[in-house]
């Protein structure tokens, strides 16, 4: 039936689009939008070619024309978008990019929820002095709330703000998702009732260890566990003991070996961070609404990501992402959003200069305090079964792919690097520490969340580097001397025996030196 349904509304779609995009109000208004964007047109069985762009407003129903059903656009704005290349380095994209705008995608299952998630995000942002917000309804359940480039001030902290993305972008997400969250909970609960919520799969609870909180500065949390409770039939005795759900096995009294009948089953509460049983005044439990939840895309928030452009049809409600005044979105209903009722607005509303530099300052200042510490090495030279490493002992190979990457090849090195320090028994700090170091230093850093995906994988699974006579190190460029040892690990194991044998042959021919005659009274003897 939903095949069925889906197919209905493509032909649907398909069938609107050239008409639709005949307008020419309609494609004035997605040229002068998309202009200096990344704009790709999208067909049924998917996206258009990368990097593209519009030149003429014509370009619209030209495109329409060949089967393409809606344009989507980058949150980066460009001096010219089809110089984009995926084989860019970061400072290569900011030479072309002159800015970026911000973003909130909110979308939800029900209608209802992504508007209340909407009207709190604005209220949020109108409350840090910014009054020029473009609104825009998304073609389907939900919303589209877009802070223009010119909004936000050029220089911050010294740094260019158009050089600062997805960093800075992610960080206003991030502090507007946080200080939102309780306000739509709480009106999605007035809206709908909790046991509906419940119902419908959309109240989620999380239970939190106070103790922990409080002693490791970060939240731990519970899984509740059903566990039987048992009371020994002895009345001088009446103990009451906790066993883990069974079949209702017969149980004894571990005080005076009566029998224990069966009470019921209740959830406990058992941290594993600390090790303990908890009551209720040592937990505190924490709803949160789904929609909510998945109210602040920042999955959008990424270089090169593409969102629907004002007035563009969407291909399964064949209705219009269409723009929406203040007052216009208080009153929204799905159903203004047919393409034969709509009015054409501007999605870029003129700000005032600066006006969301208040909201910049704080979401920093936020994501500064919030950033997930990472444990440092300690930088104590490595014990491994009576040998010390330090990273002097490293061959020139590893020490080569330290210093970063110039060229592409990064992912084998990041294994190659993982390899040789799991191999050595080096402490996940370590690699991270490194790793994080290392990436700095390439031509072209990878994802932070690949690296340590890795870094688990490596922490768990040893493994060798790979062989010298493996073309590895010669395609990476690293290529050097293996003065006839087979494996990295050898050399770094050598120099460590080397140097034991050192220390511990000063030590040994300092003691017998001190038990035996100086070399003056061996001479006066002979």
């Amino acid at each position: 039936m939903g095949s069925w349904e889906d197919s209905s509304e493509k032909r649907k779609v398909q069938i609107i689009a050239q008409s639709y995009y005949a307008r020419k109000e309609i494609q004035e208004a997605i040229f002068n939008f998309c202009k200096n964007r990344e704009t790709v047109p999208r067909y049924l069985e998917g996206f258009g070619k990368r990097p593209d762009s519009l030149d003429y407003p014509s370009d619209v129903l030209t495109l329409a024309k060949k089967g393409a059903t809606s344009f989507h656009c980058s949150e980066e704005i460009w001096s010219d978008p089809l110089k984009i290349s995926t084989d860019m380095t970061p400072d290569q994209y900011n030479q072309i990019k002159t800015g970026w705008d911000f973003l909130i995608d909110i979308d939800s299952k029900f209608f209802d929820y992504a508007k209340v998630a909407a009207k709190v995000l604005i209220q949020a942002l109108e409350s840090h002095g910014i009054k020029n917000i473009g609104i825009k309804y998304s073609g389907s359940k939900g919303f589209h709330i877009l802070i223009p480039s010119k909004s936000f001030p050029k220089e911050l902290y010294g740094e260019k703000t158009k050089d600062k993305f997805p960093e800075w972008p992610r960080a206003i997400a991030g502090y507007l998702k946080e200080i939102t969250k309780d306000k739509i909970d709480q009106q999605i609960i007035n809206l709908t009732d909790k046991r509906e919520l419940k119902q419908k799969g959309e109240l989620t609870e999380k239970i939190y260890c106070l103790d922990c909180e409080k002693n490791f500065k970060g939240e731990y949390e519970i899984n509740p566990k059903d566990e039987d409770l048992f009371e020994c039939t002895n009345s001088k005795c009446k103990y009451k003991l906790y066993f883990k759900k069974n079949k209702r096995k017969e149980h004894r009294c571990p005080n005076c070996n009566f029998d224990m009948n069966f009470i019921g089953t209740t959830k406990r509460y058992f941290c594993d961070k600390c090790g303990k049983y908890k009551t209720r005044d040592q937990i505190k439990k924490e709803q949160t609404i789904k929609s909510q939840a998945d109210s602040v895309d920042i999955v959008l928030v990424a270089p090169r990501h593409l969102f629907r452009s004002p007035y563009s049809l969407h291909e399964k409600t064949a209705l219009v992402s269409m723009v929406l005044t203040r007052e216009e979105f208080e009153k929204f209903e799905i159903t203004m959003a047919d393409p034969l009722k709509i009015k054409i607005r501007d999605y870029d509303p003129n700000p005032e200069p600066e006006e969301a530099r208040e909201l910049l300052i704080e979401a920093l200042d936020w994501a500064k305090k919030n950033e997930p510490e990472r444990k440092k090495y300690d930088g104590k030279a490595l014990d491994l079964k009576g040998l010390t490493i330090t990273e002097e002992m490293f061959p020139l190979v590893i020490k080569k792919i330290m210093n970063g990457m110039k060229e592409d090849g990064r992912k084998r090195a990041l294994g190659v690097l993982l390899s040789f320090f799991s191999s050595l028994e080096f402490p996940k700090e370590y690699m991270e520490e490194k790793a994080y170091e290392w990436n700095k230093k390439n031509y072209k850093p990878l994802k932070e969340g690949y690296i340590q995906s890795q870094i688990e994988w490596s922490a768990r699974n040893k493994r060798l580097p790979p062989n010298y006579d493996k073309p590895t190190y010669k395609e990476l460029g690293v290529a050097s001397e293996t003065d006839g040892l087979k494996n990295p690990i050898n050399y770094t194991i050598r120099e460590a025996m080397r140097a034991n044998f050192r220390i511990n042959g000063d030590k040994e021919n300092s003691s017998q030196e001190d038990k035996s005659p100086t070399s003056k009274q061996a001479i006066s003897k002979k």
